[in-house]
């Protein structure tokens, strides 16, 4: 009898051990399941219209597109047409020098279904091959630039083994990596490096440096299964690590990467609101930046699960999106050049510039003018009180009569102009009492009055101090941004508001007219004024 007993009491234990261990598992999912649904629901509802944009465009359609969320067929087919559309507004520029553009919009439309061969007339990874623009980025070029390469059809074996190459000489003695080349080990960016790194992981080379980022990544992970970047602990770091391990085939329960109990993927989820949001740190205040990491996050946590293939590993997705007939985007250009021309809207002296579009659209909405009928002298410096006049007008703003300055006076063809724009905080004095209408203004002025102006607008240009430092590290003359300007910079950048200098901000040069008319043009549009 005793034995009896104690064979049932064995098979009890059994069955307990059985029943709390299989749904247990069962439980993970079906809970990770509904936190991607609620996710994406909140991203739907916050971005319902996704732009060509780091910030509310394409890691939103990739989070939503490489999961198997509910998402309306039109939404994806009209991110599409928006990008045909700012390829053909900026004939096929993306960004003259920030390459990771046309990187992070290929992956997007890759996952999509998207023939990124002909977009609109245009061949997105065409860019992806100029080997010196893409590295003048810095470590960001390489690593975007080989994600989106691989996805493609067009990458050759030769540029992408020159960014393996490029990449692995970055690497830090700790084994990681950041973006400056110099100092600690950042989680977000070696996080990054590995996913590029991932198809390349049979070369002896890649897999020793691979091996020792992953004993660095494993010993900066925190007891609570997280990371920490500039000293704080934030949910986008996380991010990466997992969508790297799991470009790698790595296991999230591998015991390098669990800490006190704590997974990568209980460190994302203690960043999870109940609205579906992500926080970028432990506040509990959603952000938009954090949510669509967060999802894609949850996205490549729930492929992995799942055995299937990983979040950029796109061989699955079938070519389902594709142009019809349209005129190519060469002829295009050919087309809004001749009708600008016809209505007197263009500058002989702006012919191919970069930022013709955005001169042309300015002036004819009479917000830019040119120095005289035919000419716009793009590389020439604007005052302080011509500057002034284009954000008044590009805003709109009722005029003020403010009597401030005594070095701006009434019945001058500025005066109106400086007084609304001082009126409304959009500029201050270089004293209590003067203006100096006639001197230039720097680059990072003109970020800062343009930030004011954003805010007037209703954006939100508040920055935490990990996203400005995030941001300013980026380019190599960051120090020398002054301390009242970096969050303006910073959120100029952001937004793709203020363009870059091979790879450098310099803030104290004297910006020239055509980078104002592109600032304006770029502020317009992420407001929705155009």
């Amino acid at each position: 009898m005793k034995n009896i007993k104690r064979m049932l009491s064995a098979l009890m234990v059994l069955v307990l051990m059985l029943s709390f261990s299989v749904p247990a598992f069962a439980a993970d999912r079906s809970e990770l399941e509904k936190t991607i649904q609620k996710t994406a629901a909140y991203l739907q509802k916050m971005v319902k219209e996704p732009q060509v944009s780091s910030i509310g465009g394409e890691w939103t359609i990739i989070g939503l597109a490489r999961s198997e969320a509910d998402v309306p067929d039109d939404y994806f087919e009209t991110y599409y047409e928006t990008v045909k559309e700012t390829l053909k507004d900026k004939k096929g520029v993306l960004h003259g020098k920030k390459y990771t553009e046309y990187s992070r919009v290929a992956l997007a439309l890759t996952a999509i279904g998207a023939d990124i061969s002909s977009v609109g007339g245009y061949d997105l990874l065409k860019p992806l091959a100029d080997f010196e623009k893409v590295t003048a980025q810095g470590i960001n070029g390489p690593i975007w630039a080989l994600m989106a390469l691989n996805n493609g059809t067009n990458g050759t074996k030769e540029i992408c083994q020159r960014y393996v190459d490029e990449i692995l000489s970055r690497q830090l003695a700790d084994g990681g990596w950041n973006l400056s080349g110099k100092g600690r080990v950042d989680p977000d960016v070696t996080g990054m490096v590995l996913q590029a790194l991932s198809n390349y992981i049979e070369q002896t080379a890649v897999k020793t440096a691979v091996e020792q980022a992953l004993t660095c990544l494993s010993n900066l992970q925190d007891e609570t299964g997280g990371f920490s970047s500039y000293d704080t602990n934030n949910s986008e770091s996380v991010v990466q690590v997992i969508v790297a391990l799991g470009e790698l085939g790595i296991d999230l329960k591998d015991e390098r990467f669990v800490k006190n109990g704590n997974t990568l993927l209980d460190a994302l989820l203690s960043y999870w609101n109940k609205d579906g949001s992500f926080s970028h740190t432990g506040d509990g205040e959603s952000n938009l930046m954090a949510t669509e990491q967060g999802l894609y996050g949850l996205v490549s946590a729930w492929r992995n699960l799942e055995g299937k293939s990983s979040l950029y590993r796109m061989d699955d997705v079938t070519l389902s999106v594709a142009d019809g007939k349209e005129a190519s985007g060469e002829k295009q250009s050919d087309i809004r050049k001749a009708e600008a021309i016809a209505e007197g809207k263009t500058f002989a002296d702006i012919q191919g510039h970069i930022s013709q579009t955005e001169i042309e659209a300015l002036a004819s909405r009479g917000i830019i003018s040119g120095v005289n009928e035919d000419n716009f002298a793009p590389d020439a410096t604007m005052t302080r009180a011509q500057f002034a006049s284009i954000v008044v007008r590009a805003l709109g703003l009722p005029q003020k009569e403010v009597n401030q300055f005594t070095d701006v006076k009434k019945g001058e063809w500025h005066w109106s102009a400086v007084g609304t724009a001082y009126h409304y905080g959009l500029v201050s004095g270089k004293t209590a009492i003067t203006f100096d209408p006639n001197g230039t203004i720097t680059r990072q002025e003109a970020a800062s009055m343009v930030t004011r102006a954003a805010k007037l607008c209703g954006m939100d240009t508040e920055l935490e101090e990990y996203a400005i430092q995030n941001m300013l590290t980026q380019f190599g003359d960051y120090p020398s941004v002054s301390p009242w300007a970096r969050e303006s910079v910073a959120f100029c950048y952001q937004k793709n508001i203020l363009d870059q200098c091979d790879w450098n901000i310099e803030p104290n040069r004297n910006i020239n007219r055509s980078e104002i008319a592109l600032m304006i043009y770029n502020l317009l549009d992420r407001a929705e004024l155009l």
